[in-house]
């Protein structure tokens, strides 16, 4: 028989109180021990589920991350700064491949902030580092020399007066340089502070800074019997193709120097050439046309096309890497010194060309004349260009070495090289 009927039995029809006793247990206590089971199983799982989550984030992102990188990654330490340098420490950002599409504006949130504790003492030994020529002074970058793991170190620090689009502008770059990855003929990026004030790239230095500088010197000190920089064509060869590795290098990763020339060039103690200066490419591979320092290529050292408004590539990387032969063997001058910037384009469109240089040999001058074709599919590759360059080396004069024809006077290679107010000499 059925409770029902049971406390139908029991109870009178009409003795309600009697009957919610009869029916208590199996309609009140019973639901209400299920329930209560029900949340103790809930609660239960909850625990399983995020306590471990919760120690597992106790984990520092820099930990999780050096597990994978700290075998070939060099660290920054903090610095003992000297007058107009805030103390760094307990922060770094050791750089990476960034993985994300190098056609999008990075952003703050793009470029990782890794903070740890380090002891003082990684930098040493740190004092400004004049530049070698300047129209007008960087508002928002500072250099400054350094020792750090027993090398020499330049620190590119961003000063604190700059805004928040300048920041973003000096994080990008940093990023978009370490995504290029490593190469011999490229300076060595050797990372990135940024979590505290200023934020600063470390970049190894090269003994001779830049290549523009380094000639300017050859032809001073070309007046004694044994100058310690004397520049043969010998050398020129090799030290261009080193340039050319990393130009074709660069053109791999699909990015277009936009700004090669004697200025954008590094010469290490060895005389190892490499290839630098790479703002513009940023700035044209990142879509910024706002950034800082936009319009800052030389204009004697672009091809037609890019003189002409019709964009760049990698033919007219080539164009100027032939401007920059012409550089070297002349030591430091300009090109195309009597035509005005103005007037250039018309210049070449009536079939002009650069002149031969005093001194230049015939495989010199018919490599800078296969770069600076007027229709850009007649000049060589980057990969042709590395092989002649190759080859012509080997019968290459080692023994003499170039001379200037005249002193170097600034005033004059201002003009010449047409260098307007908004043009800064400055590599690093």
């Amino acid at each position: 028989m059925s409770s029902n009927s049971t406390a139908d039995d029991l109870c009178a029809p009409d003795d309600n109180l009697c009957i919610v006793l009869e029916h208590m247990q199996a309609v009140i206590i019973v639901p209400t021990l299920l329930l209560l089971g029900t949340l103790v199983t809930l609660l239960a799982l909850c625990l399983v589920q995020y306590c471990p989550e919760e120690k597992r984030s106790q984990v520092s992102p820099f930990q999780r991350s050096s597990y994978r990188r700290s075998s070939h990654r060099q660290h920054l330490q903090g610095i003992d700064a000297p007058a107009g340098i805030n103390p760094m420490e307990h922060e770094e950002l050791p750089m990476s491949v960034q993985e994300e599409q190098l056609t999008v504006v990075p952003t703050l949130a793009a470029v990782p902030k890794v903070s740890t504790e380090r002891q003082h003492g990684a930098f040493s030994q740190v004092t400004v580092l004049p530049q070698s020529f300047s129209i007008r002074p960087d508002d928002t970058t500072g250099l400054y020399r350094a020792r750090m793991d027993s090398r020499d170190v330049v620190l590119r620090v961003l000063k604190e007066r700059a805004n928040s689009s300048e920041r973003q502008h000096f994080l990008g770059f940093a990023s978009f340089v370490s995504g290029l990855g490593p190469h011999p003929f490229l300076p060595e990026l050797l990372g990135v502070v940024s979590v505290q004030p200023p934020p600063m790239m470390v970049v190894e230095e090269l003994q001779h800074r830049d290549l523009l500088g380094f000639l300017w010197r050859c032809r001073q000190d070309n007046a004694g019997v044994e100058s310690p920089c004397d520049i043969t064509e010998k050398k020129i060869f090799s030290m261009a193709e080193q340039v050319a590795s990393a130009l074709e290098y660069l053109h791999s990763q699909s990015c277009i120097h936009g700004n090669i020339g004697a200025h954008s060039v590094l010469v290490g103690g060895d005389l190892t050439a490499k290839l630098w200066g790479l703002g513009s490419a940023y700035r044209r591979t990142a879509q910024a046309a706002a950034s800082p320092g936009d319009g800052e290529e030389k204009r004697k050292w672009q091809a037609p096309e890019v003189l002409s408004r019709r964009g760049v590539s990698q033919s007219s990387d080539v164009w100027s890497f032939g401007i920059l032969l012409y550089e070297m063997v002349t030591l430091g001058d300009p090109p195309f010194a009597k035509i005005n910037e103005t007037e250039l384009l018309q210049h070449l469109q009536r079939g002009k060309h650069l002149k031969r240089p005093t001194g230049c040999s015939n495989s010199l001058y018919s490599v800078i004349r296969a770069c600076c074709h007027w229709r850009p599919e007649q000049r060589l590759s980057t990969s042709e260009l590395i092989r002649t360059l190759h080859e012509a080396e080997k019968s290459a004069n080692g023994s003499t070495a170039l001379r200037a024809s005249e002193p170097l006077d600034i005033e004059k290679y201002l003009k010449e090289a047409g260098y307007a107010e908004r043009h800064n000499y400055a590599v690093l």
